[in-house]
Parts: structure tokens; sequence; C-alpha cells
């Protein structure tokens, strides 16, 4: 009487393992084919890429392409490429340390309307990224911005590897792009540096009190290093969206010298609408960093997501 309903109910959990397997292979699939197909695309010529029957695999490489995107007289990559790892880095960085800093405050520091303020930072991810756009240019519009003959002199060398350094306002250059993640981050980061705050004894900081630690000691020295799940987590999310970000430059930036990959990319479809092979090429090389960072930060950023509030600590 018993067997039975035990193997009923094993038959019913090797089914729903079965097609659980089926439907991830599928979304897996999904997701890597058009990726296969991006990489070849971009190693074929242009009479493979639209052949019938699909080849997917190119009878024989052309790894020039590569060369001729990095050669383009029109669209300067290695220019793009410094441009986007010059806001991503700092604008990363500016990310980490702000949330960290408010994450903490709103974890560890009681004051009046802690949790008001901590509501109203989570509201905002919330609001539509256009939505937040739109205050920002008319303020970085109105900024004023120091130029050469101002007291921070500018040299010559400088302006040429920054040439937006003397303009008169903060558009068309890369600051609006940075500036605002030095003083909040976004919301997500702020939650996730305050949860895994959150999870952290305090017992560790009364013992650092007593040892003679200030606040700031025991948030640099103590906090920090036990944060670094999380710190790589916010890193990580920041660097995808900062890397893949099109929306932002495009309404901060109009020179082609200040441009970023993700605007070099669109343009390229646009100057080389014919040679797909080229296109595909520069989308490559766009993805190639992101997937190498994400195979060498995927342990930390998974265990950075455990440990925070998605994981329910």
């Amino acid at each position: 009487m018993t067997r039975q309903p035990l193997l009923s109910r094993k038959l019913r959990s090797a089914l729903g393992t079965g097609l659980l397997q089926l439907v991830m292979t599928i979304a897996v699939i999904s997701f890597l084919v058009p990726t296969f197909w991006m990489v070849s695309s971009s190693l074929k010529a242009s009479t493979e890429i639209f052949a019938s029957p699909i080849v997917w695999i190119p009878k024989q490489p052309m790894w020039r392409n590569y060369a001729d995107v990095f050669n383009s007289p029109a669209l300067p990559m290695l220019r793009f490429a410094f441009n986007t790892l010059f806001i991503t880095a700092l604008a990363v960085l500016g990310a980490v340390i702000s949330s960290a800093l408010v994450g903490y405050s709103l974890a560890r520091i009681k004051f009046p309307g802690r949790d008001v303020i901590f509501a109203m930072v989570m509201a905002t991810t919330l609001l539509p990224e256009i939505v937040m756009l739109i205050p920002r240019f008319i303020i970085f519009r109105n900024l004023p911005m120091f130029g050469a003959d101002d007291a921070l002199q500018i040299s010559k060398s400088l302006l040429n590897v920054l040439p937006w350094l003397d303009r008169p306002t903060w558009l068309d250059t890369p600051l609006p792009l940075i500036v605002p993640y030095w003083l909040a981050g976004t919301g997500l980061y702020v939650f996730l540096m305050r949860q895994f705050f959150r999870g952290i004894p305090m017992e560790l900081e009364e013992a650092a009190v007593m040892d003679g630690a200030s606040r700031w000691q025991i948030f640099w020295r103590i906090l920090m290093p036990l944060a670094k799940p999380a710190t790589v987590s916010v890193a990580v999310f920041a660097l995808f969206q900062h890397y893949n970000s099109y929306l932002e430059p495009v309404i901060f930036l109009n020179n082609k010298d200040n441009w970023t990959l993700a605007m070099a990319l669109r343009a390229f479809n646009d100057t080389y609408a014919s040679q797909w092979e080229l296109v595909f090429a520069a989308a490559t090389i766009m993805v190639i960093p992101m997937v190498i960072l994400f195979i060498v930060a995927q342990r930390y950023f998974v265990e950075g997501i455990a440990t925070t509030g998605f994981g329910g600590r």
C-alpha cells in the first residue's frame, strides 16, 4: 500500500526534475545560439553570413575583420575603448565607495529619519532611467566648467588625452557619467551593501571600539575587508551598467572624440551597414571583456548575492 505512493512520488519528482532541466537547456541554447552566431559571423566573409543553407562555422576564418575594425579611419576604436575604460573605471570606483558609505550609515548609524531615507533611496529604483536623466541634463548644462585659464592650470599634454577639460560647461564631457555615482551610487547598490553590513556581528565593532578604533577606522579596516563579496557584486553590477550604457552617453556626449564603445557600435552599424562581418567583429570585441570579467569574478559575485538581502541574510 505504501510502496506504490512512494514510487509515484519518486516518478513525479523525476518528471519535475527532467522538465526543469529541459526548460533550462532550452533557455541556455536560446542565449548561446545568438552569441555563437555573432562570433562565427565575425570570422566569415560577406557571402557566408546570409548563405543558404546556414554556414555555422566559417570555412576559412577571416581574422583580418578584427584588424579592419581597429583600422577604420572614420571610427577610431582605440580612442573609444580608452573613453569607455576611463568612464567605467571612475564610475565603478565611485559607485562602490559611495554605496558602501551610504549602506554602512543606514545599517549601523542610528539617526532620526533613517528608515525614511532608506525607503526614499529604494524608491529611486522604481523610477525609469529617462526620468532621472532629464533633471541631470539640466543641472550639468548650467554648471560651469573650469578651463585652461583657471586656477587649475591644465597642461597641453593632458588636454591631448582629455580634450574636454577646457570646455565651458559639463556637457559633452564624461563628468556627467561619473560624478553622480560618487555621490550616492544607486538604490540597488546601497541595498546590497546595507544588507551585508547588517549581517556582520556588532561584536566586531564593539571590540574595535574597546581597542580605541574610530568609526572611520572600523569601516575601512574591519568592515570593508569583510564586505568583499558584496563589494565585488556591486562592482560587477556597476561595471556592466556603465560599460554597456548607451542612453546616458548619447545624451551627454556629442563630440566623436568623447564617444564610448556603445555609441561607436551604433555608428559602426550605420557606417558599415553593408559589411556585416565588420559589425559582428566590433560587437564581439565589445562583448569579450565582459565575458572574461564575469568568469573571473563569478565566485565572488554569486557569494555576494547569496549573503545579502537576496539570500535572506
